[in-house]
């Protein structure tokens, strides 16, 4: 079975692709990706027959990629980190899919199920899996110390993590804070027209009034975010990507 590897950090493809060959699986890696575009280049070149596709890429995620094709006649194995949102949907339609670190046993146990799939029931769970993780979830629900908040994610300015809390900002002054780190609502809010500038931020696109090149978001609300020196380049392809930026 020809095989594509797309995950954005090198470790964990090569990690991953060490761990097929010590299995003596019947897996031919073709190629490895980090991005939408690279692998879109290569699965329609090399027509694999199973993508390892990780959720989240630097130019975008593995829906943005699906959503290329037409017909999809190839089958998937999810990669993820995170344990909530992304997980719980993966379950729900059933998808097959490794969770970070890929453990050796889950990764025998994802490729035999892949294997006795047929390609249209794997289409079938593809399709449930979009449906749960795609822009249609427009709200969260915050567990907070004595109620369940439930946040509108048009309304959602920014987050701001702390010493394993998260603040989120809304318009009208409001904000909630709960005792979760902000990497436990990356999957969701990405998923939303969120962009993550910095380890402690996330900003919602809708409400981001201009870039300052001397490294700082500048809010609608003057809220000024900081944009770290390693998430600057991915930050500003998605930026200008999703305003359409042309340079005249």
């Amino acid at each position: 079975m020809k095989a594509l590897v797309v995950e954005d950090k090198e470790y964990i493809r090569k990690g991953l692709i060490n761990l097929l060959e010590s299995i003596d699986s019947d897996i031919n890696v073709i190629g490895e990706c980090e991005s939408v575009a690279e692998a879109l280049v290569v699965a329609r070149t090399c027509k694999p027959e199973l993508i390892f596709l990780d959720i989240n890429l630097t130019d975008g995620t593995a829906f943005d990629f699906l959503d290329q094709f037409e017909r999809i006649d190839f089958k998937i194995i999810f990669i993820t980190a995170f344990e909530e949102y992304a997980l719980k949907a993966l379950k729900i339609g059933a998808v097959d899919y490794l969770l970070k670190p890929v453990d050796v046993d889950e990764l025998k146990a994802a490729l035999q199920k892949v294997e006795v799939t047929p390609i249209e029931k794997h289409r079938e769970k593809l399709s449930t899996v979009k449906k749960l993780m795609g822009n249609e979830n427009e709200t969260i629900v915050l567990s907070l110390q004595d109620s369940y908040q439930v946040i509108d994610l048009n309304e959602l300015l920014y987050c701001e993590s702390d010493k394993g809390y998260t603040t989120f900002y809304c318009t009208e002054e409001k904000k909630f804070v709960v005792s979760k780190t902000l990497k436990e609502f990356e999957e969701i809010l990405l998923n939303n027209n969120f962009l993550r500038p910095h380890q402690s931020y996330m900003v919602n696109l809708k409400f981001i009034d201009k870039y300052d090149k001397s490294g700082e978001i500048v809010l609608r609300n003057q809220k000024k975010i900081p944009v770290s020196t390693r998430k600057k380049e991915s930050f500003l392809s998605s930026f200008l990507s999703a305003n359409r930026f042309k340079n005249s």
